[in-house]
Formats: structure tokens, C-alpha cells, sequence
């Protein structure tokens, strides 16, 4: 019987994320926060339902006893956190919260099965950074001062770069991040929030062709600093959320131009300066004749998912940990292997819709400031999702970044819940500040 359940388990789970994955788009046909309420219930009933499936999967495969302990942990700070965060703030947007949740749930559960030591340094981790992250919405709220710290922003994140570039520590080649007190932080994750607001202060009256030339140098400041580092993937996110937010300010199509031709011209030099940029495309243009070498990383994650299939092998049927730096730079590839490509592309999905309703609050929000804090914050969510998971089907060259909420790694998962407490703060703003507004337009018809 027990070998019934482990084998259909695998349906039942895409099931249930193929459910949460139709929920989630169908939440876009209500604009308004209570009238999403009983779809935000419904992602809940479906988002608990695939950590059970998957926990009682991992727990009558492996016959371990932790992983019924560690299930009752991740089912009490789901359920907390749906519910506390909610009672806290209540104009909070539970459709945001949820699918942050969702994600957490998978990303534990994965790291659980790939190495159970890492997934409680990850529980333990994810617990502080939402403690730290519930303070955001209540300083957004209140802090008035956002818009005079521009150069803070950017001095302060550029100084940041600059000392780990000098006194980080060298991690597979590069200077990436520090270790105090025994805990390793990666601070570039922490300044990509920095570089947002920074950018967000100087454009957000207007996008003259002075205040791009100054963020351009800033920016590339920046990227310089990173590259110098050999931290490519968050110099091509900064690049990025540069261009974008440029082009969105002055809605001139030229800076998108300028910017791809930029970036192009960028990449070329790299290859031509860096060996281990052209070991990268070298991996990525033909790894089947470096398998042995260069190109191991990549066939094997092709390798997993393709075994993988539609449905999975199944948790613990799978070999991911053969992947090198499985738990961080190719967890994509893992849970394709062992849950299934459906899963994978569902969990994409999850991440666009995430991204789809970060763009429909920026859309409502009258303040240009927050507005271009938001677009920022979503083109570097969605962007680093895009090379995480580009890299590792081989679409794009590696870049080595994590995949938000999911793979290990504590920086990461703390400055991605940072920024989405940043938005989910501008979003209780908005819902504060449209309330007045809809007082005055019931009062003015009425005398009408």
C-alpha cells in the first residue's frame, strides 16, 4: 500500500500545483483586495496541500524521523506566517504573501532532501529574516525621509562592493562575500535593494539627460566594482535593473537601445578579458565534448532534467546531488529531476505571477518614487529568476545567482523577502492613501 501512495504521490503533487499555478492567474481577474479573498483561501488550502504531499513522500521514502519533525516546523511558520503577517497588516496583498510562501515551502522541502544539516541553517535563517522583514511595511509607512537619501543609497552600496572586492573572501574564484562572527552574508544581494532606491531617488521627478548620465556613472561603478570581483551574475542584474528602470522614467525607447547595445559591447570585452567568462560560453555553446570537465556542471543538469520527465523520478529516486553546487546554482534542476517538469514550470509560472502583480501595483501607485522602487524590485526578482533557470537548461550562459526563496543560501532569501515586505509596505501606502480618495468621489456623487 505504502508503495501505491509513493508512486501516485507524484501525480497527486503536480496536481495540486497545477491547481495553485490556474488559481494564481485567475486571482488577475479581481483588482481589488477583498474581492481576491476567497481565491487567497483557496492558494492556501492548495499551497499546504503540496508541502503534506511532498513531506509524507520524503518521510515513507527515506524512513527518516527528522523529516516528520521538520515538516511540523515548516507547517507551524507557513501557517504563522499566512495568518500573523495578515492580522498585522491588514491591507497587506495576500496573494504576494501567499506565493512567497509557497515558494519557501518548496525551497525547504528541496534543500531538506538534498541535505538535511543545510535545511535547518535554512529554517533558522528564513525564521530571522522574516522577523527583520515584518518591520519594513511599519517604517515604510512612516519614514518620510526615503527620497532624501540618494546618495546614502549609493555611496554606501557602492562602498560595500568595494570592500568585498578588497577583503572578501575568494569563493570559486571570486570575491562574493564576508564572514563575521562565523556568518557568511553575500552583501551584493543587500545593495541590489540600495541601487534600486538610489535609482528610484535621483529619476523619479524626471529623467533629464543629466540625471542618466550621473546614475549611468553610478551604475557603472557598480558593475565595474562586480565584475572586478568576478560576481558576473549580479553585475548582469544591476546592468539590468539600470536600463529598465532609465527606460520606464524617461519612456524613451533610445536608453533600451543604447542600453542593449551597451550590454552586448560589455559581454564581448568580458569574454575577450575574463578566462573564466569564456570557460562559461565555452560550457554553454558545446558541454557534450568538455563533459569531463567545463561542461560537467551543465550536462548533468541536463541530465537531470531529462530524467526527470513530466512527472519526476520521485524524491529520493533521483541522483541531483551528482550536480555540483546543487542546493544553490542548480536547485531548478533537482526538482525537475525528482518532482517533475510540470512542477518546474509551474513553479515559473508562480515567480511570473508574482512579478504580474508587483507590475499591477506599480500601475496603481500615483507617488513616481515608489512606483520605480517597485518596477525596480520586479525587474531584479524576475531577472534573476530568468538567468538561474536560463542557466541551467543551458538557454544562457551559467552566471551562478540563486534561485529566489528556493535555493540555499541565507543573503539571498533574506534581501528577496526584504524587497517583497518593501513592496508589500508601498502596497498598504497605496491601499491607505486610495481610501480618502474614494471617500471624496462617494461624497462628491452624492451631491451630485
Amino acid at each position: 500500500m505504502q508503495e501505491y501512495f509513493i508512486e501516485l504521490s507524484k501525480y497527486f503533487i503536480n496536481i495540486a500545483m497545477i491547481l495553485y499555478t490556474l488559481v494564481s492567474f485567475y486571482a488577475f481577474r479581481y483588482s481589488k483586495e477583498y474581492q481576491r479573498r476567497g481565491v487567497c483561501l483557496v492558494q492556501n488550502i492548495l499551497m499546504f496541500l503540496v508541502q503534506v504531499l511532498i513531506f509524507v513522500n520524503l518521510i515513507l521514502v527515506s524512513k527518516d524521523v527528522r523529516y516528520l519533525y521538520y515538516f511540523g516546523f515548516t507547517m507551524i511558520f507557513l501557517f504563522s506566517t499566512v495568518t500573523l503577517v495578515s492580522m498585522i497588516y491588514e491591507d497587506i496583498n495576500r496573494f504576494l504573501l501567499n506565493n512567497m510562501c509557497m515558494l519557501l515551502g518548496v525551497g525547504l522541502c528541496i534543500v531538506s532532501r538534498l541535505s538535511f544539516d543545510k535545511a535547518i541553517r535554512q529554517y533558522i535563517i528564513i525564521l530571522v529574516s522574516l522577523i527583520l522583514s515584518l518591520f519594513v511595511p511599519f517604517i515604510m509607512e512612516r519614514a518620510h525621509f526615503l527620497k532624501k537619501l540618494t546618495w546614502v543609497y549609493a555611496v554606501f552600496g557602492a562602498s560595500l562592493l568595494l570592500a568585498v572586492m578588497i577583503l572578501g573572501e575568494v569563493t570559486h574564484d571570486s570575491r562574493i562575500s564576508f564572514t563575521v562572527g562565523g556568518v557568511t552574508f553575500q552583501p551584493s544581494e543587500f545593495v541590489k535593494i540600495l541601487f534600486v532606491f538610489f535609482l528610484a531617488g535621483v529619476l523619479w521627478e524626471k529623467a533629464t539627460l543629466g540625471r542618466v548620465i550621473l546614475t549611468a556613472v553610478v551604475a557603472g561603478v557598480h558593475v565595474l566594482v562586480l565584475v572586478a570581483s568576478k560576481d558576473l551574475g549580479s553585475a548582469v542584474i544591476f546592468f539590468a535593473a539600470y536600463v529598465f528602470m532609465v527606460f520606464v522614467s524617461s519612456r524613451n525607447y533610445w536608453y533600451l537601445l543604447v542600453g542593449a547595445a551597451g550590454g552586448s559591447a560589455a559581454a564581448f570585452i568580458a569574454y575577450k578579458l575574463f578566462p573564466h567568462v569564456r570557460t562559461r560560453v565555452l560550457a554553454w555553446q558545446d558541454p557534450w565534448s568538455y563533459i569531463d570537465n567545463q561542461g560537467y556542471q551543465i550536462t548533468q543538469s541536463l541530465f537531470a532534467v531529462g530524467s526527470g520527465s513530466w512527472f519526476g523520478m520521485g524524491l529520493f529516486e533521483g541522483n541531483p546531488t551528482v550536480i555540483p553546487y546543487v542546493d544553490k546554482d542548480f536547485i531548478f534542476s533537482s526538482i525537475c529531476e525528482e518532482l517533475g517538469v510540470i512542477f518546474g514550470i509551474c513553479l515559473i509560472l508562480i515567480c511570473v505571477s508574482s512579478f504580474l502583480m508587483m507590475m499591477q501595483i506599480t500601475a496603481r501607485i500615483y507617488d513616481h518614487f515608489y512606483q520605480m522602487i517597485v518596477f525596480g524590485i520586479a525587474v531584479i526578482y524576475i531577472f534573476q529568476i530568468f538567468l538561474t533557470v536560463g542557466g541551467g537548461i543551458k538557454f544562457i550562459p551559467l552566471t551562478g545567482v540563486t534561485l529566489p526563496f528556493i535555493s540555499y543560501g541565507g543573503s539571498s532569501v533574506m534581501s528577496t523577502m526584504l524587497m517583497f515586505f518593501i513592496v508589500q509596505g508601498i502596497y498598504i501606502r497605496l491601499q491607505q492613501h486610495e481610501a480618502p480618495r474614494k471617500t471624496v468621489r462617494k461624497i462628491r456623487k452624492e451631491q451630485e
